[in-house]
C-alpha cells in the first residue's frame, strides 16, 4: 500500500466491485492502514459500495469493535452521526449498540455522537 501511495495512486480509489481501501481497513479493523490511507487523503465518511461491503468507514469500525479504528477515523474528522447507505441506514453508534461494543459506544458518545 505504501508503495503505491507514494505513486500517487488515489487512496479513495474503489475496487470493481465499490469497496474502498478505507472501508476495507476499517472492517479488518487496521487502523494504522486507516490512518495511512487517511493521511494520504482518503475521505473519512465515503460510503463503499461494495457487495456486501457497503457503507461508510465508521460504521464498519463501529459494527465490528474495532476501537482503533473508530478512535482513528474520528480523529480524521468522520461524522459520529452520519447513517449509512445515503443518511437511510444505521448510524455508528446504532452498529456498535447493537454488536454489545460499550467501549466503542463510550467513545462514540464521547465524539459527540447520538
Amino acid at each position: 500500500m505504501a508503495l503505491l501511495l507514494r505513486a500517487g495512486v488515489d487512496p479513495s480509489t474503489a475496487d470493481v466491485e465499490g469497496t474502498t481501501p478505507l472501508y476495507a481497513a476499517c472492517v479488518q479493523g487496521n487502523a494504522d492502514v486507516a490512518r495511512r490511507l487517511l493521511e494520504a487523503g482518503a475521505p473519512p465518511d465515503a460510503e463503499s459500495a461494495g457487495l456486501g461491503a457497503e457503507g461508510t468507514p465508521l460504521c464498519a469500525a463501529a459494527c465490528w469493535g474495532h476501537i482503533d479504528a473508530v478512535r482513528t477515523l474520528l480523529a480524521h474528522g468522520a461524522d459520529p452521526d452520519l447513517r449509512e447507505d445515503h443518511g437511510t441506514g444505521l448510524t455508528p453508534l446504532e452498529w456498535a449498540t447493537a454488536g454489545t461494543h460499550p467501549e466503542t459506544v463510550a467513545v462514540l458518545r464521547a465524539a459527540g455522537a447520538h
